[in-house]
């Protein structure tokens, strides 16, 4: 038997960990599509506001970090040309042309659209160090990024698609 590709096993054991960790949210069911919010929109909803336009599946990810299962959410496998941007506060995170299928289930980016959109912090739940990734306008949980994705950054903005909306090129 060959052994694994290091990246290849990193992915499957991380899958395993984020899959056993976020079990709970699989049962959760969208009851309301949000209130969209213009890209050029300046202003940070409060918590009330976003409690009532967010979906269950969206409070728990952006407000409470939790993360979707893989090969479930939105934009996975997603090809449209155009912007994605926070689903609270509207800020542009990541442009179509940086996506990329990393395997793992997950929208996948390689760069962000600038630099202060995205915050990162360090995070060290369920068993692991990672640097997580928040809106850099209102805070929001996005997901994670990783040192295993393509050139020229040789990053992985790995996303939840419940963190998202999309705005299609015109």
């Amino acid at each position: 038997m060959r052994p694994m590709k290091p990246k290849l096993a990193f992915t499957l054991i991380l899958t395993c960990h984020l899959l056993m960790a976020c079990g709970q949210s699989s049962s959760r069911q969208s009851t309301s599509v949000p209130t969209p919010i213009t890209m050029n929109e300046q202003t940070i909803p409060s918590k009330e506001e976003l409690k009532q336009r967010l979906s269950p599946d969206q409070w728990y990810i952006t407000q409470e970090k939790g993360t979707e299962r893989p090969f479930t959410g939105e934009f996975w496998d997603h090809h449209e040309k155009g912007t994605y941007s926070c689903v609270c506060c509207g800020l542009p995170l990541f442009l179509s042309d940086t996506k990329f299928d990393s395997g793992c289930g997950w929208p996948s980016f390689f760069s962000v659209i600038k630099k202060e959109n995205v915050k990162e912090t360090l995070d060290k739940s369920h068993g692991m160090i990672r640097t997580e990734i928040n809106c850099g306008r209102c805070g929001a949980h996005l997901g994670h990024v990783f040192n295993d994705g393509p050139p020229p950054t040789g990053l992985r903005y790995c996303l939840n698609s419940g963190a998202m909306t999309f705005n299609a090129e015109k």
